[in-house]
């Protein structure tokens, strides 16, 4: 990796204003299971959550750089979220830090890094639910905060009668630590409805760790022995394509339980439970 002058301050400049840092990578598929069992990820150890997103079947909000989302956390909190990107701090208004679930954020990957903004709001619990099944509209699900946020910030607005439902997406998550890694790591694993699935894994840092957490999180997983996955692609867009083309008539809805039995951590075992 070529170091020195042309290099003083590259990471500083790309992650400015951001308030942390997330290194992300996706684990090729092969190496899935052998992931979780190395790490001791099961059903047992989880948080499991049901993910939906909004956005019209063309993915207007998406292709214009906004995500907006909904998540039912089995045994926690609800919430719904807008998020755009990239963004550049410099603009964004300083009122928006008096909301708890403001966030700016430095995305990392292998593919490079991009700055982001959100806004996460709590959700009664059920309403994800009525909304989904058409009981409640859409718009019930984001305050008026977040409107005027993707409004001013992303200069961007819902039109509520073309966005759909998309999802649900089932994710399992665990945090935890590994004497290796000087930062705590997350896992996440979602699960379409057809069975296919993405594991991905990340650790989150202070900003002006981002240069050593970058390499040192890549060098970690190397010394595990995780290949890198040549098919990376960020499980947003990955969910979003798959939903997209189903909305649009071009995919079939399936359960898929049993292909991804493999990989997932035996989420049957969850349902016994219940």
């Amino acid at each position: 990796m070529d170091r020195g002058v042309h290099t003083r301050g590259k990471v500083a400049r790309l992650v400015a204003g951001a308030e942390s840092v997330e290194i992300k990578a996706t684990v090729p598929q092969k190496q899935v299971e052998g992931g979780l069992r190395r790490f001791n990820l099961t059903a047992d150890n989880d948080e499991e959550r049901f993910i939906y997103f909004f956005d019209t079947p063309e993915l207007q909000l998406f292709n214009a750089g906004v995500v907006a989302r909904a998540r039912r956390i089995v045994g926690g909190e609800h919430d719904s979220t807008v998020k755009f990107r990239p963004a550049d701090p410099a603009t964004i208004d300083r009122k928006w830090q008096k909301y708890k679930g403001f966030k700016i954020e430095a995305d990392a990957s292998e593919k490079g890094v991009v700055k982001s903004a959100s806004l996460t709001m709590p959700v009664e619990k059920g309403l994800i639910k009525r909304v989904v099944e058409g009981e409640r509209p859409i718009a019930d699900l984001f305050t008026e905060e977040q409107k005027a946020f993707l409004l001013e910030t992303a200069k961007a607005r819902f039109d509520f009668d073309r966005v759909v439902v998309m999802g649900p997406m089932r994710a399992w998550r665990w945090k935890f630590e590994d004497p290796g890694l000087p930062w705590p790591l997350t896992a996440e694993l979602w699960q379409r409805d057809d069975g296919a699935t993405v594991l991905e894994a990340s650790i989150k840092a202070p900003v002006v760790q981002a240069a050593a957490a970058g390499g040192g999180f890549l060098a970690f997983l190397a010394e595990l022995g995780a290949e890198r996955d040549n098919d990376q692609q960020a499980k947003t867009r990955w969910a979003l394509d798959y939903f997209a083309a189903r909305a649009k008539g071009s995919v079939r809805s399936s359960s898929g339980a049993g292909r991804a039995a493999a990989a997932a951590p035996d989420p049957q075992a969850r349902a016994r439970r219940k």
